[in-house]
């Protein structure tokens, strides 16, 4: 089996490429020209394309049996036997990517054929260089360092990301009014990684529109920071192995997850 060093070699020389190879059309109107829809149901656009198109290059030539399960391309088989199962999202924050706005990232995430969970999750900043990773059981680091998620355990002095405010607009509305501070950045990826290290206490979508590709690096990278990931009811997220199901996210350091869930309840779980 590949350790931890073998899944972050691989993934730095992924972001690498990728970054070396979308620098040119970073914030350009080729950037964002839509080519076709990708196998998740959303628009692809030109910098996804070419970001999408390095990583499987690169992947082709590990000499790995691999399933990739990406945004644009949907499933690919590398081999015959896979070993692992690599969860990829290309470019999250495609439109910060598009517009030059030096939020957006590489999302990359393992999980063993034989294993149901994701063993090293791997979350690269493209306009900074700060990357974020994590093995189960080993921790999570930025950069070369280990982090933590927040030990705040005010609700009052939260600074939380928040997905969804329509249509429910009466439950984000009263968690926003408890918070101190509201950030929405525009890559979920890398907001999951600023809860693991602190930089926010909370993260929360209530669109119900989050995908495996979104949030199978970043959950892992939570946990293994002290952190918790539910659903919207509070129980463990599941993430099942497609890109195509849709789930609710809550994501803290853990000290008031139950208040936060109260104060989504409601409309938020009708139908």
């Amino acid at each position: 089996m590949a350790d931890m060093d073998h899944f972050l070699g691989l993934s730095n020389r992924i972001a690498d490429a990728v970054q070396d190879r979308i620098k040119d059309i970073v914030g350009t109107l080729r950037a964002s020209d839509t080519l076709y829809m990708g196998a998740d149901g959303t628009p692809t656009k030109a910098i996804d394309d070419i970001a999408e198109r390095v990583i499987l290059e690169i992947l082709s030539g590990e000499g790995m049996s691999l399933r990739i399960l990406s945004e644009e391309c949907g499933e690919r088989i590398i081999g015959s036997s896979p070993q692992y199962t690599i969860i990829i999202d290309p470019i999250d924050g495609t439109y910060n990517a598009c517009f030059g706005i030096p939020f957006y990232s590489i999302s990359l995430a393992y999980k063993h054929a034989l294993e149901e969970e994701v063993c090293f999750g791997y979350v690269k900043n493209l306009a900074t260089g700060d990357t974020f990773h994590a093995q189960r059981g080993k921790g999570a680091f930025l950069n070369s360092g280990i982090i933590e998620i927040s030990n705040k355990p005010d609700i009052n002095k939260f600074c939380i990301s928040i997905y969804g405010y329509r249509p429910h607009i009466k439950e984000t509305t009263m968690l926003c009014r408890k918070v101190r501070r509201v950030r929405i950045l525009g890559s979920v990826a890398l907001e999951l990684c600023y809860v693991a290290s602190g930089k926010f206490d909370a993260f929360v979508d209530v669109r119900g529109s989050l995908r495996l590709t979104d949030v199978a690096a970043g959950k892992l990278i939570i946990e293994e920071a002290g952190g918790i990931v539910t659903d919207s009811f509070g129980a463990p997220l599941q993430l099942e192995d497609s890109i195509l199901n849709k789930v609710y996210m809550v994501a803290s350091n853990g000290h008031v997850h139950g208040d936060i869930l109260e104060l989504l309840a409601g409309s938020l779980h009708e139908g």
